[in-house]
This record gives C-alpha cells, structure tokens and sequence, in this order.
C-alpha cells in the first residue's frame, strides 16, 4: 500500500529478501486479500440470482460489469477499501472491519439497478474470509512454491543421472561405511521430494470452503428463503471457486484441509534442510566444489574461502517455516466453541510464512546449481579407507561356509589402519578356491558401490 524504501522494511521478506517474495504479492499481499474477498462477494451475489427463489435479477452487461470490478481491481481500489475501514467517507463512517469495508465498497460499485441489500446476504465474516484465503493460497502454492519444487527436484534427477556411477565414501554415524555413488544419494533425494511434491499436491487440491452462516446452520438464509437448499445451494457455490465444500462447521471452517496442507510443505522442508545439511557437509569434505560467481566475496577476511551460503541460507528459512508451519496447523484447528477472533491475526502471518518457504526453495536450487562434485577429491577419500571393503571379504567367506569370517575381519580391521596390501595378504593365506582368491583380490573401495549406479533408475 506504501512505498517504501526496502531498507526500511521491519521484515527481510519485504526488504533484503523482496526480489524473492516479489512472485507471492498477488497471492500474500494485503491488496490480494481484499480481492479475493471482492471476487467471493461478487459472485455470491451472481449466485443468489441465479435461485429462483430470490427477486434478485442481474442482465448479462450488469453481470460483465460486477465480475470487471475484481478482475481490473487496482491498487486505487484497494486503498478505497482500505480508507472506508479506518478513515471512512462522506458516505461511510469508519467501519473498524475489514470485510464491511469491502461490502461498502461494493456498494459504491454496483450497476445501475442492482440493489445493495443483497450484498453479503445471510453471510458472516468468516465465509467470506475463508474462501478469500484459499483462493489466494491454492494458487500460491500451485503456481509458485510446486513451480520451485520441481525445478529442485529436476535438478536432482540431473546430478543423480549425470553421476551415477561417481564412487563416493558413505559415512554412516560419521564414520567411514561402505561406499556409495554420488548420483545414487541424489537420487535418494529426488525420489524422496517427488512423493513430497504429491502429498503438497494432494492436499492444495482438497482445499475446501464453507458457506454456512454465523454458526454454521445457514440460519439467516433458512428464515429468509426456508424453502431453499441452502446447503446444496453452498455446496455449488464453493465448488464453482474451484474448492471442495466443508458442510459441517461451526461459524469458522475448522481449516483441517489447511493443515494437511501445512504438514505437507513441512515434510518437504524437512527433506530439503536434510538435503541442505549433506550438501554443506559434502562442501566441507571437498567433495563438491562451488562454482562461484565474478566478483563474489566468499569470506570477509579469508580470501581463499567460497562459503556454502545458498545452502546456509535456505535451510535457516526452511527451519523458520517449518516452525511455523507448525504453529499455523495447530492453531488454526483450534477455535472456542464456535467462535474467537484469534485466528484472525494468525492466517495473516499464513504469507510470510509461505514466503520464507519460497526463498528457502530458491536458495537451495542456487546451491545445488552452483556445486559440481570432485571426482579426485573424493577417490583419494575411497583409497584412503580400504577398510570398507571389510564387509564385502567377510560376506563372501560366509558365502563359502567360514563360520569366523566377521570375527576374522574384525581382528584386521577394528581400531586398526589398514592397507589393501594388508588385506591381500591376508587373502593369499586363506583356504579358498583360486576363483574365490582372484575374487577377493578384485576388490576395491571404488568399486565396491553394489548397483548404486541402477538405482537411480528407480526415482519416482
């Protein structure tokens, strides 16, 4: 509503951040929500028209002509709407509520002939809130955060096919295991926010709305038109705004579908700052390299260093949604009896919460973008620990009947450092068929990675 320099933003989503929260304005904005709430006034009014029930006639231009007021709404009209709600006009006195101001407001809009009594007809706050904001979420998340997600997810299937066969040392409690390939843990990866994408999918399509008066028994509209369908009537109309229809409420919608929604993108953040995390630690290792940038200061005094701050950046974001998320699930779920005004301050923190999801998303594609993994780096590691193909000696004794395999191994290896030489000699003194001995020769850390490089081929 206001220019304002982004330095002077009391939050980093609308200043150091704006570049990235910019495609969330038309779904988290202030201005947003007042024309989601138009747009559900508008064509509840279309609605009651079209009942046979009701006097209410609307033409074909005077409906063109009501739709047009949500489709061009400006920035101008969100500041009306918002000067009738705190400062009021030579019509209007302050109306201290945010949904009057937009009824008012109408009112000042409608097309000749159309009678204003009809406006907000029946309605409480709460059912014109409740669609508002799901129609402003479902396409937040469909057209920006999912968009986010699958370039992740793309980039992931990329760095899975392009370096399925690169062997890297697994490390399991920290400690050096057997050994692994680099494109078979992205792969992991990608397979793992590929089912998240669909939960989040699955839970934005099952959004649903309720339209059933101040305590949900569609009293006003039952004694004004008893003979009326009011809740098929309801069920038509919230499904006409692409939602699904919640018939058993109390004044508020219970917001469960938000919720499934909320743990949803919680379970991809959580993916993702696990992502985050390895992918730092993998930086740490020299395993992968930073490609950076011309120009870029990695370390305010270490000239040599390149910081993994996409990664840094994105899961301390992840984390603040992810709490956050949290609290919106648990909160929102919870009314008094079958109403308190409580959650109204709370559902407008719904946007920043979304915000911090998406520069979360953003910064971890950077990363994964900027890294490319160091082959060398990481086979000096794998013949550095020949010890890892312990398991596999001592699997194949097993194979052939030896009953001490694990305990012989163990005594080489445990607390020990350990050569292939160490290991060679072992096998030349070892009762086994020549087959078995040129076997257990062949085995190499590098090459002891199982079908690693196949099971990329089983992303979902």
């Amino acid at each position: 509503m206001t220019d304002r320099d982004p330095l002077g933003a009391v939050s980093p989503l609308d200043g150091r951040y704006a570049r990235y929260t910019e495609p969330l304005v038309e779904y988290a904005s202030e201005s947003a929500l007042i024309r989601a709430r138009v747009r559900v006034e508008v064509e509840y009014l279309l609605a009651l028209a079209d009942l046979d029930a009701t006097p209410l006639a609307i033409d074909t231009d005077q409906r063109a002509a009501l739709r047009a007021i949500y489709e061009e709404f400006t920035d101008d009209d969100a500041a009306r709407v918002k000067q009738i709600e705190t400062e009021g006009t030579d019509a209007f006195a302050a109306t201290n509520h945010d949904v009057k101001a937009v009824e008012y407001f109408l009112r000042e809009r409608l097309p000749a002939g159309v009678g204003s009594e009809w406006l907000h007809f029946g309605l409480t706050s709460e059912d014109v809130n409740n669609l508002a904001y799901r129609l402003l979420i479902g396409p937040a998340v469909r057209e920006v955060l999912l968009e986010d997600l699958r370039a992740i997810r793309d980039r992931l299937v990329e760095l899975a096919q392009t370096h399925r066969d690169l062997p890297m040392l697994a490390r399991t409690h920290g400690q050096p295991a057997t050994p692994t390939t680099f494109g078979k843990e992205m792969a992991v990866y990608a397979s793992r926010l590929g089912r998240a994408i669909a939960r989040v999918e699955r839970a934005v399509d099952g959004l649903s709305g309720k339209l059933a008066g101040a305590s949900g028994t569609y009293a006003a509209h039952h004694v004004a038109y008893p003979d009326v369908g009011w809740p098929a009537f309801a069920a038509d109309f919230v499904g006409s705004l692409g939602l699904d229809h919640e018939p058993l409420t109390t004044q508020v919608n219970p917001s469960d579908d938000l919720a499934t929604l909320f743990d949803a993108l919680r379970g991809v953040n959580g993916i993702l700052i696990d992502l985050d995390r390895d992918a730092w630690l993998y930086v740490s290792q020299g395993y992968l390299g930073q490609e950076a940038g011309d120009g870029e200061t990695g370390s305010s005094t270490m000239p040599h260093k390149v910081n993994p701050i996409d990664f840094e950046n994105s899961e301390g974001n992840l984390s603040k949604a992810t709490s956050d998320l949290a609290f919106l699930a648990e909160y929102l779920t919870n009314s008094r009896l079958q109403r308190d005004l409580s959650d109204s301050t709370v559902k407008r923190q719904i946007g920043g919460t979304l915000a911090h999801c998406r520069i979360g998303y953003v910064k971890a594609l950077a990363g994964l973008e900027g890294v490319v993994p160091n082959a060398a780096v990481m086979a000096d590691d794998l013949e550095g620990t020949p010890e890892v193909i312990g398991e596999a000696v001592q699997t194949i004794l097993r194979r052939e009947g030896d009953t001490d395999a694990y305990e012989r191994i163990k005594e080489l290896t445990r607390g020990e450092r350990v050569t292939l030489d160490d290991f060679r000699a072992l096998f030349d003194d070892l009762d086994v068929d020549e087959d078995v001995r040129a076997e257990l020769m062949d085995l190499t850390p590098a090459t002891y990675t199982g079908v690693g490089d196949t099971l990329v081929d089983e992303i979902e």
